[in-house]
Formats: C-alpha cells, structure tokens, sequence
C-alpha cells in the first residue's frame, strides 16, 4: 500500500523498472522507425513507461487485491488498443498498420510485465514481438 514517506530504495526500484520497460521497448520502436511506420522511437517506449509507472501506482495504492489491478489492467489494454488503433489506415480495400498496432499493445503488456517483476514475460514478448516484425515478411 502507499506510504507517504520517501524512500531510496523504492525510488531506485521505480527507476530501474522504467528503465528495465524502456530497455526491453526499445528493439520494438528500432525497428518500427526502420520499417518507416507511423510510430516508432518515441511511442513505444513511451507506452512501456506508461504503462509500467501506471502498474507500480496501481501496486502502492491498492496493494495486492485482485479486483482493483484487474481493473488496472482493464483500463491500460483498453486505453493502448485505443492508442494503438490511430496507427490503422485504412486506403481503399488496404488496410495498413495492423502490426503496429498489435505492437503498441504488446509493448503495454510489456511494461505491465516489469512492473510486477514478470522479467521472463516481459523479455519473451519483447524478443517475439521484434522477431515477428523483423523476420515475418508482410502481406
């Protein structure tokens, strides 16, 4: 639960976590500025901290109850998909960015991930993620 006083320790816990979801978004948001896409070098990382600071909130305010960080994560999958979705074109029958989209959502879950300590999640969907981008060719 929150407490009201300063503590190092947790400042340096924090600053390692959003560091660690910074770290971890990075490869995804290289390769989307690579590939030329709508978001890139500065959004995902932005979603990882994001979402990451919004988690370590969520954890000192409500503590470890179930029902409040569910509707944590509720909101934070629902607020990124909306944010992701401004990356969906849509030209003619083509539609584009459905990838980039899928990307910033993941990288939400990412940030999540390292925020509650799941370093072994947060690594894996930040290795697949970037190897689904950079290996899969697109349609």
């Amino acid at each position: 639960m929150y407490s009201a006083g300063f503590s190092w320790g947790e400042l340096v816990e924090t600053v390692l976590k959003v560091a660690a979801a910074f770290a971890l978004s990075f490869p995804i948001a290289w390769e989307r500025e690579q590939s030329t896409r709508v978001m890139g070098l500065r959004t995902f990382p932005l979603v990882a901290v994001a979402s990451c600071a919004y988690v370590l909130m969520a954890i000192a305010v409500v503590g470890a109850d179930a029902d409040p960080q569910a509707r944590i994560i509720q909101g934070l999958m629902g607020g990124i998909g909306f944010i992701g979705g401004g990356a969906i074109l849509k030209e003619g029958v083509n539609v584009r960015g459905t990838a980039t989209a899928a990307s910033v959502w993941s990288t939400g879950a990412l940030g999540g991930c390292v925020a509650y300590g799941l370093y072994d999640i947060a690594v894996v969907l930040s290795v697949v993620n970037y190897l689904i981008l950079r290996v899969l060719p697109p349609p």
